[in-house]
């Protein structure tokens, strides 16, 4: 890890090389842009959990340290409240209305990806959405042509068109970052089929799948064993038929086997048919754990009980898990920085890395969570967003 004074130097050396000496900060004088002080920091990545300052200049880390002497442009006030790497989305369908980006951004969302909200017949004007998020955004391309429809993405097999999906991943290849399966039944004619296709587009680019599971008609064990290491199995907690463990609570052996592989397991919690509370304590018993969480969340997700923002997803974990606050932390910021390159210097607070920060107030009291399947559960803390940082700047609360 850097230091102040390496990176002072490092900061320092580059901008007299590209004649951007231009802040007082890099005077050497003891001030910065921004501080961040008095908060629980919470950085998984570098196993760090205190009470600390976060120093901001130039829109990247400048340090973190006990009551920092030096003053700043701007300060925070965190006291009393959690301060953490910014959040990342890894499932969400923030890219359908242009409001989307910001609203999960004020809720601490500083990266995310739009699983499979367009197929190759609308994948353009995704993109778009993404290119003009204020956050880093990207897309996974659905196989369905069509997108999300109501008659199911692959219904019709046809839908499940390669060529079509790879015309428009060529099209938009700095922005498309993996492809999209839906593998319920109903929602596709023959989910073996559409895999091997959803491979076939995703291969020739060298990208991942991620598969929708839950309510399958094939077996998850038959399912996996198609699957890629990089490749990311969604709704993790999907009920039976076809779970990803079996009727005496134990995780399937090719499950078991797909995560030694490489293979990603993601919560992305929903609305519909996602998690049920019976399964999720079957499979936190089984020690299953999530790699990372994400919300499967739209622009209007604040009005669904059961997903209202990330922070909420969070929380549901730290009432009725065994994980820590840092196990929690780091399935929404490191752990998910790794599933995709664009997120490849995020989910962190390391000194030189961008200046993003979800600040969290951890309430305790008397607080209801919502599984899919209208389960309802008490739960004694919950976390809320207060203020999110984007390299280095303060974004308003949308």
């Amino acid at each position: 890890m850097l230091n102040r004074r390496q990176f002072l130097r490092r900061t320092t050396g580059s901008m007299l090389a590209t004649g951007l000496f231009t802040h007082p900060f890099l005077s050497l004088a003891q001030s910065y842009d921004m501080i961040v002080r008095g908060g629980r920091v919470i950085d998984p990545s570098l196993h760090f959990d205190d009470i600390s300052d976060v120093a901001i200049a130039g829109g990247r880390i400048a340090e973190v340290a006990n009551n920092l002497a030096a003053g700043a442009a701007q300060e925070i006030d965190a006291a009393g409240k959690l301060v953490m790497p910014g959040l990342l989305d890894v499932h969400a369908h923030y890219a359908q209305d242009a409001q989307g980006p910001h609203i999960c951004l004020s809720d601490g969302v500083t990266g995310w990806v739009d699983a499979g909200s367009a197929g190759a017949d609308q994948i353009d004007e995704v993109v778009a959405i993404a290119r003009s998020a204020p956050q880093p955004a990207r897309v996974l391309i659905n196989i369905g042509r069509q997108g999300v429809i109501p008659a199911g993405d692959t219904a019709d097999l046809a839908l499940a068109d390669v060529e079509a999906a790879k015309a428009a991943i060529a099209r938009n290849r700095d922005y498309v970052v993996g492809v999209k399966a839906r593998l319920t039944a109903g929602v596709t004619a023959d989910d073996v089929e559409v895999l091997r296709r959803a491979q076939e587009a995703a291969s020739y680019f060298n990208l991942p799948v991620m598969i929708h599971m839950g309510q399958s008609a094939t077996p998850m064990g038959e399912l996996v064993a198609q699957l890629k290491p990089g490749d990311i199995v969604t709704h993790m907690f999907a009920p039976p038929p076809n779970a990803i463990v079996d009727g005496d609570g134990r995780i399937f052996p090719e499950i078991l086997e797909a995560r030694r592989r490489g293979i990603w397991f993601d919560v992305a919690n929903g609305r519909v048919d996602h998690i049920s509370w019976d399964n999720f304590d079957t499979v936190m018993a089984a020690g299953f754990w999530p790699d990372t969480i994400s919300t499967d969340g739209f622009s209007n997700s604040r009005s669904a009980p059961g997903v209202i923002d990330f922070p909420n997803i969070m929380s549901k974990f730290l009432n009725f898990s065994d994980m820590s606050l840092s196990d929690v932390v780091a399935c929404g910021t490191g752990n998910a920085s790794r599933l995709f390159s664009f997120l490849g210097d995020k989910g962190t607070l390391n000194v030189g890395a961008p200046a993003d920060i979800a600040i969290l107030e951890l309430r305790e009291g008397s607080f209801e969570f919502l599984d899919n399947y209208e389960g309802v559960r008490m739960g004694g803390q919950r976390l809320f967003p207060f203020e999110t940082i984007l390299a280095g700047r303060r974004v308003p609360r949308a």
